[in-house]
């Protein structure tokens, strides 16, 4: 093993050589070739910390992953673990007894196959309620549950909820994070939103439910709150913490740090109304916790004291900090990027924190790549606030040329601006050649609850006139080529295109829209979430005494300008895209030839609200440049 690490080191030096005198730019092939890596933790020994690298391979189209222990001092590779066994497993009770997994369980007769056995080639759903699919799955009458059983035999499991048509973990994306043992060893904490159906489909109201193992009994810990209630964890002494919102419906309600010691319940982060926690981790001592949150358009980390709530920024910086996996006496472990570099671990001193890369995956890729300046400005928009603007410039920027500019619309609609993606990324983008503008604009955390709210029921209202305040700043430069800006996003980034298609004024010559919402009342229809419709479009349609309903749907739905659409646009639409269904995409890209406009369809079959698979984005990249260079450069 040593050897084998000793040679890796000896070509990582000789390739990062050599790369330092021929540099180039970010390409769709380089970005594809970068370790995503993620941070385990600690070792059970407290000498290493441990972390993954996924690498994925465009050739094979899937990704390979592999796990990393190095010397939790010096941060020196120690060796490759194929195992979690080097880490405390959180799913097994404190008292080494008994362990708490999850899986799917088949409780409805919804394929035909199940109601109908003999049937065996039959492939209906038999359908009697909303919620019938979601993201990018249909429901098949399957949910997750929580078990546990004896460490070492899961024939004695037990189901935490029998015969109960609901999900713990949450689907799409809950994973074990969505449970946790009282320091006791005597119960479990689960998340679960226990509603059906159309209930479901339009509450954001999970709960966390305590089951004791010893009686089988299960109580509603945050049944008096009616939003999100996730993420529990407790500390040793039993204080158990979690991220809450207060409304039913607003996904993108404040999320807050709130704790509960003897039944009695503490928001720690209410009177930060600049805070919207994204996630947290508990201290080694139980007496503070530290969690990360956007703030300014970059995302920090922080500490609150549980005996006096007060808070303390730790890192500071143009930075994205998240994921705290560690803590030594002196250190934080978490994961870090910037505009220019992926997710690395870095090592953080709690006191002054001062940050070290610890983990070193693509340094040899990103010596032979040139970086790209960004710099963040404050722009006053229309209503007489100042918004935070990222700006990002091509390698070897040179102030006395003039550049195309491409203005990047953020999904959502709430959210943060990312720093790095490996799709829609903002260095790459620069790296073609253009100046990128990204403004943190209404929706956009970290500017205040006021700010992040006040995209609901006006999404084409004040922020589309953020996108155009910011381009506008942009384009008095000197360097800027007025005529030639372009448009891009996904999501409700796509939507923001379709709407600046009619709202822009001639400013640019190009759009890019992903995935986009073109008709509100088509996309009410098909959508899965519709607690988000119903919240953020104020309502439906039909409800014609519903005044902001029918503001949305007349004034801020993009189907309704069309005939103001006069500029070249490619429409991108995901074939098992349930958020937003393959009709939103082919409907505007039919209005669009059928209107005579220079137009392009990238259609991927097999792709969600995402594009996951390796060879679907390098497609998606190039396709994505080839239609900028052929209506913009």
């Amino acid at each position: 093993m040593k050897n084998i690490l000793l040679t890796i080191v000896i070509i990582s030096f000789m390739q990062a050589a050599i790369a330092q005198t021929n540099k180039v730019n970010l390409t769709p092939e380089m970005l594809w070739q970068l370790g995503r890596v993620t941070g385990l933790g600690i070792t059970k020994d407290g000498k290493h910390y441990a972390y993954s690298v996924s690498t994925p391979s465009v050739a094979e189209n899937k990704s390979s992953k592999t796990q990393f222990i190095a010397d939790v001092n010096t941060g020196v590779v120690a060796g490759i673990q194929a195992t979690d066994d080097v880490l405390s497993n959180k799913n097994i009770s404190p008292d080494g007894k008994y362990i708490v997994y999850d899986k799917e369980v088949n409780l409805l007769k919804i394929k035909s196959t199940d109601a109908y056995p003999s049937l065996t080639k039959s492939n209906a759903y038999i359908i009697d309620d909303l919620n019938y699919r979601h993201w990018d799955k249909w429901n098949e009458g399957k949910f997750n549950h929580v078990f546990f059983a004896p460490l070492n035999d899961k024939t004695a499991e037990k189901d935490l909820m029998p015969n109960e048509n609901f999900d713990a973990p949450q689907k799409p994306f809950g994973g074990d994070e969505d449970y946790t043992w009282n320091p006791d060893s005597k119960r479990i904490v689960y998340v679960s939103k226990k509603k059906y159906g159309k209930e479901y489909a339009l509450s954001t109201n999970t709960d966390l439910y305590e089951y004791n193992i010893e009686t089988g009994k299960t109580i509603n810990l945050t049944e008096s709150n009616k939003g999100y209630d996730i993420s529990p964890a407790y500390n040793t002494a039993g204080t158990l913490a979690w991220l809450s919102m207060k409304r039913d419906g607003f996904e993108a309600d404040k999320q807050d740090l709130v704790i509960m010691n003897n039944g009695t319940r503490t928001n720690l982060t209410t009177a930060r109304d600049d805070l919207h926690v994204e996630g947290f981790k508990w201290s080694n001592d139980g007496k503070s916790i530290f969690f990360w949150a956007p703030i300014k358009a970059t995302q920090q980390l922080f500490e609150v004291t549980i005996s006096n709530k007060k808070i303390r920024q730790i890192t500071s910086g143009d930075f994205q900090y998240a994921d705290v996996s560690g803590e030594t006496t002196n250190a934080l472990f978490a994961a870090r990027t910037d505009i220019n570099h992926a997710t690395e671990i870095f090592s953080i001193d709690k006191t002054t924190g001062a940050a070290t890369a610890f983990s070193h995956v693509n340094d040899v890729i990103y010596a032979g790549i040139n970086m790209c300046k960004a710099e963040k400005r404050s722009v006053k928009t229309t209503d007489g606030l100042q918004m935070p603007v990222w700006v990002i410039y091509p390698p070897g920027f040179d102030a006395a040329k003039k550049y195309p500019v491409l203005l990047f619309c953020l999904g959502g609609p709430q959210g943060t601006t990312p720093h790095y993606s490996y799709r829609w990324n903002l260095q790459l983008m620069a790296s073609q050649g253009y100046i990128v503008v990204a403004p943190d604009r209404r929706g956009v955390f970290g500017n205040g609850t006021k700010w992040a709210a006040d995209i609901s029921k006006e999404w084409g209202g004040q922020v589309m006139q953020d996108y155009l305040s910011a381009t506008d700043d942009v384009a008095k430069e000197k360097y800027v080529d007025k005529n030639r800006m372009a448009c891009a996003g996904a999501s409700y980034g796509g939507y923001s295109v379709y709407m600046l298609q009619a709202l822009h004024n001639g400013r640019f010559k190009s759009f890019i829209a992903h995935d986009g919402l073109f008709d509100f009342k088509s996309w009410s229809g098909t959508t899965e979430e519709l607690w988000f419709a119903n919240w953020d479009l104020g309502g439906w349609y039909w409800d014609t005494k519903n005044a902001a309903a029918q503001k949305s749907y007349d004034k801020y739905s993009p189907s309704n300008f069309v005939n103001k659409w006069n500029t070249p646009i490619m429409i991108v639409q995901g074939g098992t895209d349930y958020r937003v269904p393959v009709e939103q995409g082919l409907q505007a890209f039919q209005a669009v030839q059928l209107k005579g406009i220079k137009s392009r369809l990238l259609y991927l079959p097999e792709e969600n609200h995402w594009v996951l698979k390796p060879q679907n984005a390098m497609v998606w990249q190039h396709e994505f440049f080839k239609w900028l260079d052929e209506t913009v450069k």
